[in-house]
């Protein structure tokens, strides 16, 4: 499978975007270890039209103009990773929870580092909102975006708690 590749600049940084013909697989950040989230080669884009939704949604996120992402994803992971990233997907825009929040929800409250490492391994973040994700005491904790861009996703999402644009 072909995938094509991108580079958009953000507000928390360059950000590369992956996708095949039909749906989006990666999300990267400027400093990502490549070991983080493995591709093949990568294509350039030339029109691929997922990487062209992903980009005007993600500018209208950044703009204030969206809190919620409609495109198509392709999570590459174990099942258990892939459990927590569909869990991600569940937070709500301006919501934080914890990592054994996480675990619970998945019916596995021992699973707290599991969940940890899942998330860290998000291979599509913003979109999955991993940044959405803190520790139990409220700490920010390792983000692989750096915790200086979690901080801003945060409070870039914060100002518009409770807001429901249609």
């Amino acid at each position: 499978m072909a995938l094509f590749a991108t580079v958009m600049p953000s507000p928390v940084g360059e950000l590369t975007l992956v996708a095949s013909e039909h749906a989006l697989c990666a999300v990267l950040w400027e400093h990502d270890r490549p070991a983080r989230v493995p591709l093949p080669a990568l294509q350039p884009a030339g029109g691929n039209p997922v990487l062209l939704a992903t980009q005007r949604q993600l500018q209208d996120y950044f703009n204030g103009r969206r809190q919620a992402f409609d495109l198509p994803l392709a999570f590459n992971g174990t099942a258990f990773q892939r459990q927590v990233w569909a869990a991600l997907l569940a937070i709500p825009y301006g919501e934080t929870r914890s990592y054994r929040d996480i675990a619970v929800q998945l019916g596995n409250p021992a699973a707290v580092r599991a969940v940890g490492a899942a998330n860290g391994r998000n291979p599509i973040s913003i979109i999955a909102p991993c940044h959405r994700v803190i520790g139990s005491s409220g700490a920010l904790t390792g983000f692989a975006g750096g915790l200086g861009a979690k901080q801003w996703l945060l409070a870039h999402e914060a100002p518009q708690q409770g807001l429901a644009l249609g």
